[in-house]
């Protein structure tokens, strides 16, 4: 990894929402290390500053993908980003999803909103390899219709996703409508030989994290990925401090036994 941006160039650009898009990047000189599924980069949008972003693709030859919601001045000028702009990565970051934990056993991904962005390479890894798992399941939710990310992937994925759901339908959605945890009942997982791989709003990671508890899932097999506000990216600064982990090394994913007492601390 290095402390000074790397440009790379845009190379494509995919509105994924009316908020979002998702930019493909390959470097202009020299690339970074490579990236695993859950780690981050920090992108640097030259003149306004950087943001962390969890990989939403990674390639063997130092292409990488990251899809942003514009939500400040940062996001915004990396999302009015155009083909052939260069920006700035630094990286890799973190550590991963650990697909590997599940070799053997049944993945369940839960993603809820933007988050299903970060665990779409560890989908993409699981399904180039169905062997090696007993049955995959994706669980994606997301506020309204017009706020899913990936549709055309995720009707790609039928055979591996149990459901997609919205909070509020509009007048031409056909789907099932509510909380993402309510489709966990039609997943087929063993829960005792299931490790389950959750993002998304920190009030759905909690909801998800103990309704999967309940149907008997392992705490120390639920992965979920945490946000704080990461600005170093190097466990200098602080900022993303949960307790007594700088999530910028020790996350963002994290098994939720260890989350799960830190994060029913209100304070932190």
């Amino acid at each position: 990894m290095t402390a000074v941006p790397v440009p790379h160039r845009v190379v494509a650009r995919r509105p994924e929402t009316a908020d979002t898009v998702t930019l493909r990047l390959e470097p202009v000189g020299a690339a970074l290390p490579d990236f695993a599924p859950g780690q981050f980069a920090m992108v640097h949008c030259f003149g306004r500053g950087e943001i962390p972003v969890s990989v939403s693709s990674v390639q063997t030859t130092g292409g990488l993908a990251h899809t942003i919601r514009s939500v400040g001045a940062v996001s915004e000028g990396l999302c009015a980003a155009r083909v052939g702009d260069v920006v700035g990565l630094r990286g890799p970051y973190g550590n991963t999803w650990e697909l590997e934990r599940a070799r053997g056993r049944d993945v369940l991904v839960v993603a809820g909103g933007i988050g299903l962005a970060p665990l779409r390479p560890l989908v993409l890894a699981a399904l180039a390899e169905p062997e090696a798992y007993r049955r995959i399941n994706v669980l994606a939710g997301a506020r309204t219709p017009g706020d899913l990310i990936a549709r055309k992937e995720l009707e790609s994925w039928a055979t591996a996703c149990t459901g997609v759901t919205v909070d509020q339908p509009d007048a031409d959605w056909r789907g099932d409508v509510g909380v993402v945890t309510q489709l966990l009942g039609r997943a087929h997982f063993d829960p005792r030989n299931t490790t389950a791989y959750v993002c998304g709003p920190e009030p759905m990671i909690r909801a998800t994290a103990r309704d999967l508890a309940h149907h008997g899932v392992p705490l120390a097999h639920i992965r979920v990925s945490l946000e704080r506000n990461m600005r170093c990216a190097t466990g200098h600064c602080g900022h993303c401090q949960l307790g007594p982990l700088l999530l910028c090394q020790a996350g963002p994913v994290v098994d939720w036994n260890q989350a799960r007492p830190l994060l029913s601390v209100r304070e932190l």
